[in-house]
């Protein structure tokens, strides 16, 4: 008996021991590792995901997008959840724009996934469609592949601004573009697969800033064009425009290009020898301290001139027997401009080109700005003063000149050029607007009417600009032709063709700063490639509605002398029309023929807006892309001046898919 009793025992206690053995394990998962456990468990079934945030839009001073985000999606598909396989994938296959025969093959799959992207109007018709899932994307998207690149940038690979490859203003205002991405909770089944919870949202997203840029779109799209064909027919290396308003620092085109069509923002970051266009700022200093009598002359010297302590002569390309002031800068005289400036002290001549903002950054919005080259006294050499006079020994950028020549038109006040007009947060508030920003006054208000009187001249006949002159409105500007420097050294033959320009002469709207680098083909002087082209961007401008000049103010300057119709040099786009144009109502010509607006539908609006204007229309743009239709249309009669209004749409193809 005592063998049954003391198995039971036995096998009471070993029961006792493994349910005190679960418990205390138990104990344990749940007391002790439970936390741990609990985490486990909830990543196998949850995962955290990241939400982006909207990138806030490069707008242009009208409000048109330069740089947008566009929501697109990848699509999946479970062939197991359709209704009506047959009839549902003939709908996806058509709205996607897919191969019947691929898509079909892909639904053999358990879930078929494409990449797309595909657009919001591609994917609306599938959100009902039972077993297709979106998954939103937000994609950097620029209207214009080629619009005002250098400026803007582009994203980096990450997305961002700052990301590798990232640049322009993309990177500088990442911070205020970029919002606050969001986050949500994304629930799994035991298989791992991914299904939306009702409560997957834990942070919303918060869209980033918007912002207007000073840009103004037509008058970058000019300055593009001119360029270009600048560059293409000239054979030049390269060159810059920069246009600037004047009477608020704002940057209202920049265009950058090099031969090999690369944009890089040259405008900003490379400097060169401005040669003759710096003459007026020595003329700003002989008129300031007041060492030029009115109608002194100096000596021509035949043309040549050896200066002591410089190693090659001067010459002058028009020479003068004898020359004033005005003179020198009419026909951007050499000889007359070394012997006026050995009159200044050299802290005189360089406090004043030290106030004009050279050697200096202008402070303009934009990453790496160069500050070009200014030496003090202390390190000039014996012909330094003259070789300052007339535009070497000191390297400056576009915008440095276009920031100088803007305190010339803006009464002898520098003021600090900006790509930033407005900063908007996501629900339209303005969070800043721009404000005039005085750097300092350079020169008086009279000397600075004196400035302006010289520069008319250059533009008048006999002078280097001549072939800048408009019909209707009056010019202040100046020619620069100087040796390129290549490796620290004059390269033999290479020259920078520069042209500077206020207009209209009396309280000028605009500055434009044109260079040309290198002009090979015809002559390389500025007189003949620069001043031309400039002429032609300033009658496209005034052809053009919305572009950023008060008529009303145009309206009052007093037009200029008639003068004889200037030929169109090689590589100078067609001017358009001049504007105002109020004919005297005794001579009046008779209304011009109607002229057939041509049919540039599906073409690119570049292409569109040149064959109009070659037509004689004046063209507005409405959109990008490629033509969708035209107001006249096609085809339809209208008088020679006429606005033709381009609609443009963006092609299936703009939307890149792998």
């Amino acid at each position: 008996m005592a063998n049954p009793l003391v198995r039971l025992r036995v096998v009471e206690i070993g029961l006792g021991l493994a349910l005190l053995a679960l418990v205390l394990r138990s104990a344990q998962v749940q007391l002790v590792e439970g936390r741990k456990y609990a985490a486990v468990a909830k990543a196998q079934r949850t995962e955290r995901v990241v939400l982006e945030a909207r990138r806030g839009t490069l707008y242009d001073r009208h409000g048109l997008g330069l740089a947008l985000t566009q929501e697109t999606y990848h699509l999946g598909i479970a062939p197991n959840e359709l209704r009506d396989p047959a009839r549902d994938a003939a709908t996806i296959a058509r709205r996607l724009r897919l191969a019947p025969r691929a898509l079909e093959r892909a639904l053999h799959r358990r879930y078929a996934w494409f990449a797309g992207p595909f657009t919001t109007l591609e994917v609306q018709p599938l959100r009902t469609v039972r077993g297709v899932h979106l998954e939103p994307v937000l994609r950097r998207f620029y209207p214009s592949s080629e619009f005002a690149r250098a400026v803007i940038g582009r994203v980096g690979d990450d997305g961002r601004g700052a990301g590798s490859g990232g640049g322009g203003l993309e990177r500088l205002l990442d911070t205020l573009l970029a919002g606050t991405p969001g986050a949500a909770v994304v629930l799994k089944d035991r298989a791992g697969r991914e299904y939306e919870s009702p409560a997957r949202v834990i942070a919303e997203p918060v869209a980033g800033n918007d912002v207007v840029l000073t840009i103004d779109a037509e008058l970058q799209e000019i300055a593009q064009r001119a360029l270009d064909d600048a560059i293409d027919n000239m054979e030049a290396d390269g060159g810059d425009v920069v246009m600037l308003d004047p009477a608020s620092g704002e940057v209202l085109a920049v265009a950058s290009r090099r031969a090999d069509g690369s944009m890089r923002p040259s405008a900003f970051t490379d400097t060169f020898e401005p040669g003759s266009l710096a003459k007026i700022f020595a003329a700003a200093a002989l008129i300031s301290f007041e060492r030029v009598r009115p109608g002194e002359r100096v000596s021509g010297e035949g043309g040549t001139y050896r200066m002591p302590g410089r190693p090659t002569p001067l010459t002058d390309e028009h020479p003068l027997p004898m020359l004033t002031l005005a003179d020198a800068i009419r026909v951007s005289s050499n000889i007359a401009l070394a012997k006026f400036s050995a009159r200044l002290h050299p802290d005189e001549q360089y406090g004043v080109l030290r106030a004009f903002g050279f050697g200096a950054p202008t402070g303009v919005d934009f990453p790496a700005e160069s500050p070009g080259r200014l030496r003090p006294p202390r390190e000039w050499s014996r012909p330094s003063s003259a070789s300052l006079a007339i535009g070497y020994e000191l390297a400056v950028t576009p915008i440095q000149l276009a920031a100088a020549y803007g305190a010339i038109a803006n009464d002898g006040v520098l003021l600090e050029p900006t790509l930033i007009r407005e900063i908007r947060g996501p629900n339209g508030a303005v969070l800043y607007r721009h404000r005039l920003q005085p750097v300092r006054r350079v020169v008086s208000q009279e000397v600075a009417y004196k400035l302006r009187d010289l520069l008319r001249g250059v533009v008048d006949p006999g002078g280097t600009g001549e072939r800048a002159a408009l019909a209707n409105f009056q010019l202040a500007a100046k020619t620069g032709t100087a040796r390129r420097v290549v490796g620290g050294r004059y390269a033999a033959g290479q020259y920078t063709a520069s042209f500077a320009a206020l207009f209209p002469a009396d309280a000028p709207q605009l500055v434009v700063v044109m260079k040309i680098d290198n002009p090979q083909r015809g002559s390389y002087f500025a007189a003949q490639t620069a001043a031309p082209v400039t002429r032609s961007m300033l009658e496209q401008a005034l052809a053009a509605r919305t572009v950023a000049l008060d008529r009303g103010r145009l309206s009052n300057v007093a037009s200029t002398a008639d003068r004889a119709p200037l030929d169109e040099p090689d590589g100078v786009v067609p001017y358009i029309v001049q504007w105002p144009y109020v004919p005297d109502s005794a001579s009046a010509p008779a209304a011009p023929p109607d002229r057939i607006v041509p049919n540039v539908t599906g073409r690119p609006l570049r292409e569109a807006a040149r064959a109009l204007h070659g037509r004689g229309f004046k063209v507005v743009v409405k959109g990008w892309g490629v033509v969708h239709h035209t107001w006249p249309a096609a085809g339809s009669g209208a008088a020679a001046g006429t606005t033709v209004t381009v609609f443009g749409e963006l092609p299936p193809s703009a939307i890149s898919r792998p």
